[in-house]
């Protein structure tokens, strides 16, 4: 699967070190494409007609220039395709700092749940320092090679509190609104990972951000979905 140009770039974060999931593992993992059907970042249904997703993600992108495919392991075939009928970016966020950096989209048609497609619920609740969390999606897995593995990934990860993230990663905007992993050099996310669910207990705490490519030892960062429940609810207007 040939990777598109939107994720090569030395910001994004993006899974390096992880392990092959196994089929329905990972029920609400979604492959967001452009129309070449290159896979260019991840998400997560959190409802039967909405993904969650980075806002770089789409920065740049409509509705017609993307679409998702749900219900599949593997980049090359299987799985369901839906058209987006709307993209919703946070009205906040910054590019430049990579802040606010969440975004929903909302499918055509209502995605039929199974074994192999099923929502993640959502944290009402900070992830607690030193939590297992897992990291799932098709980001690289050498850096800087340029292909994508063909089969999803998965990663287990350690949070890290946000005062340990700032020191690791000096002189980058850190705010309370993030969620930081650590696990050691050789393993973390890379390009093709954004927009991807962190879980811990099989809740979404997390949304793929950016980091310094690619597993250096150093922090992966995150965006916090408890810190913007409130705005998730307002836009798809039902509770979570």
């Amino acid at each position: 699967m040939e990777i598109s140009d939107k994720v090569i770039k030395p910001d994004d974060s993006k899974v390096v070190g992880g392990n092959t999931a196994s089929e329905g593992q990972f029920p609400y993992q979604i492959s967001l494409r452009n129309r070449k059907n290159q896979h260019f970042c991840g998400g997560s249904i959190i409802n039967e007609q909405w993904i969650l997703t980075a806002a770089h993600c789409v920065d740049g992108e409509t509705a017609s220039s993307m679409m998702v495919v749900v219900g599949t392991n593997h980049l090359d075939h299987n799985g369901t395709q839906y058209d987006i009928a709307k993209v919703i970016s946070h009205p906040s966020y910054n590019p430049l700092f990579t802040i606010n950096d969440i975004a929903l989209i909302q499918t055509n048609d209502t995605i039929q749940f199974n074994d192999r497609i099923d929502i993640v619920n959502l944290t009402d609740t900070y992830p607690q320092r030193g939590s297992t969390a897992i990291l799932s999606g098709w980001g690289l897995t050498k850096y800087p090679d340029q292909s994508l593995p063909n089969e999803l990934q998965f990663i287990e990860l350690r949070i890290i509190s946000n005062i340990i993230c700032r020191i690791r990663l000096f002189g980058f905007p850190i705010l309370s609104t993030h969620v930081c992993t650590l696990s050691g050099r050789g393993k973390g996310a890379c390009q093709g990972d954004s927009g991807g669910p962190l879980v811990v207990n099989g809740t979404q705490v997390g949304i793929v951000s950016w980091g310094i490519p690619c597993a250096r030892g150093r922090p992966d960062v995150f965006t916090s979905v408890v810190s913007y429940r409130e705005w998730i609810m307002e836009q798809i207007n039902s509770p979570i």
